[in-house]
């Protein structure tokens, strides 16, 4: 048997595939090919557009192959932080009721809807969180948020105490990548999802200690 035949065969395995590696195409050059065709199969549908698609900093940052490094993420998160709008007179607890009525509700901002008013949109809160005890079905892509505010030491949000934890949840419900870079969270505020008196009502779920949140 000749031995050589195997070792010719594999070099020229080796070549093709050094050659083959070599003339594929960069990254940015793929990316800019995944966006024209992304661009081409879209359509403006009803109150959806085609500039949805538009990515800021922190989308694009974050449906990159790797992940952003630690000066864009906190470039993104900076970004955020400034754009955060604060409650009109400081009201930021409104009606626990109404928050759970947000939270249950899954609709807005479809194709198949007919306003993009923040009030006609739900807060789908209960697609990615356990909320109320009440609520068997709800999603685990973020964290459980029963006993929000009572597991955060709110034994009343009028207390100035509280303030701390009732800024920050304000700011993670108006956009979740002011402490995260790459949340999944819609960015309720910043984006006009919900207005100032929805996002109340939601701060209300979490923190008022009546809430059955926090029973």
């Amino acid at each position: 048997m000749n031995k050589t035949l195997p070792i010719l065969a594999a070099a020229s395995a080796a070549l093709l595939l050094a050659a083959g590696c070599a003339s594929l195409p960069a990254p940015q050059d793929l990316d800019r090919e995944a966006l024209a065709v992304i661009r081409a199969s879209f359509r403006d549908q009803g109150i959806a557009k085609v500039d949805r698609i538009q990515q800021d900093l922190g989308q694009s940052a974050c449906s990159s192959a790797t992940p952003p490094s630690e000066a864009v993420a906190e470039q993104v998160m900076a970004q955020a932080r400034a754009a955060v709008k604060w409650p009109a007179g400081g009201q930021y607890i409104g009606d626990w009721r109404e928050g759970e009525k947000l939270a249950q509700n899954g609709r807005g901002m479809t194709w198949t809807d007919t306003s993009a008013a923040a009030k006609d949109n739900g807060g789908s809160c209960y697609n990615c969180h356990q909320i109320s005890k009440q609520e068997i079905s709800f999603g685990t892509i973020g964290p459980s948020l029963y006993n929000y505010g009572k597991n955060r030491g709110v034994a009343s949000v009028t207390a100035p105490t509280a303030q701390s934890i009732i800024e920050y949840t304000w700011m993670k419900i108006y956009n979740g990548k002011t402490y995260n870079a790459c949340s999944n969270m819609p960015r309720f505020g910043h984006l006009g999802l919900l207005d100032e008196k929805q996002m109340a009502h939601l701060m209300a779920l979490l923190l008022d200690p009546r809430s059955p949140v926090n029973q």
